[in-house]
């Protein structure tokens, strides 16, 4: 009797390649190119992407290059069952976009405050190009989001303070909802658009919709500037000035962003609690309304008025 496991492991795509001694460019363009994908190497001449079929045509591509240089190849579909695990591949794709954002942040942070357009564009369309590669959300994408933030090119029109006219707005945020974004649902909800919806959509190659706004994703209205955190912008370009909300915003901080610079003894509590609605595996619109519970009680515990 086979037992039935909890869940299935993920799929991968691994392209599997042989390339001629000569030419040497040959091999270096394909190099080139599996880079451009966002593939790792897990073994020599073998090459790895999260199954799906977009990367079945980004690897079919590929080998249609390896044999029109002579060499041979093929593209699997594949569980890995022993010696590498799916975590050790996740790690890997990680730590090759890890090292792009932080080159890419070194690049923003010796620009200077204030950019040429074409150069700001330039910035943005960089990383723009490693987010949408960045497929298991590797650590160093929302410091790069921030640091574009704060950048402005001369003449170029800023967001206003406040955004909103009416409620009933549609926000949207990147799926897999995790504290700052859960917690500014939270203040979204009660504090600013209380008739507000959600939206949740990949990290990448989402264009927003006239009237959408977005919160805790690339070039949204409300996300990471400077050291803040998202729940930190809201509150201070909507002007929510309580005692009770700002406590919470230093809560989320020492929670998202791990700097420990509140020092806030609810931390480690409240983010295991966060923790737990996400390994539950349940949707985004579920750990919100949960989630809402839990920022309710806490606004409470700091003396603010409990719904």
């Amino acid at each position: 009797m086979v037992r039935k496991t909890d869940s299935v492991p993920p799929l991968w795509l691994l392209l599997l390649h042989q390339l001629p001694a000569k030419p040497a460019y040959a091999r270096v363009k394909l190099w080139r190119r599996l880079q451009a994908l966002g593939a790792v190497a897990v073994k020599n001449a073998v090459y790895a992407l999260p199954a799906g079929s977009q990367a079945q045509e980004d690897f079919a591509w590929a080998l249609k290059e390896i044999v029109a240089s002579g060499g041979e190849g093929m593209i699997v579909e594949a569980r890995l069952l022993d010696g590498m695990t799916d975590a050790a591949v996740r790690a890997l794709f990680n730590a090759a976009r890890e090292a792009e954002y932080r080159v890419l942040a070194k690049e923003i942070r010796d620009a200077g405050t204030e950019l040429a357009p074409a150069q700001l564009a330039r910035l943005r369309t960089e990383a723009a190009r490693i987010a949408a590669i960045d497929f298991f959300g590797a650590s160093g994408r929302e410091d790069v989001e921030a640091r574009l933030a704060a950048l402005s090119a001369p003449g170029e029109p800023q967001p206003p303070g406040n955004a909103l006219a009416g409620s009933g707005h549609v926000w949207v945020t990147r799926r897999d909802v995790h504290v700052d974004r859960i917690g500014s649902a939270w203040l979204i909800r009660r504090f600013i658009d209380t008739q507000a919806t959600f939206k949740f959509v990949p990290a990448k190659g989402y264009r927003p919709r006239a009237g959408e706004l977005r919160f805790d994703m690339f070039e949204a209205e409300f996300t990471h500037e400077g050291d803040r955190c998202t729940f930190e912008v809201l509150l201070t370009r909507l002007g929510l000035n309580d005692p009770g909300l700002t406590s919470i915003a230093e809560v989320v901080h020492d929670i998202d962003l791990k700097d420990g610079k509140f020092g806030r003894a609810e931390a480690g509590g409240i983010a295991a609690l966060i923790d737990g609605l996400a390994r539950a595996g349940m949707p985004d619109a579920e750990r919100i309304e949960r989630g809402a519970d839990l920022f309710d009680n806490l606004y409470a515990s700091f003396g603010g008025r409990k719904r």
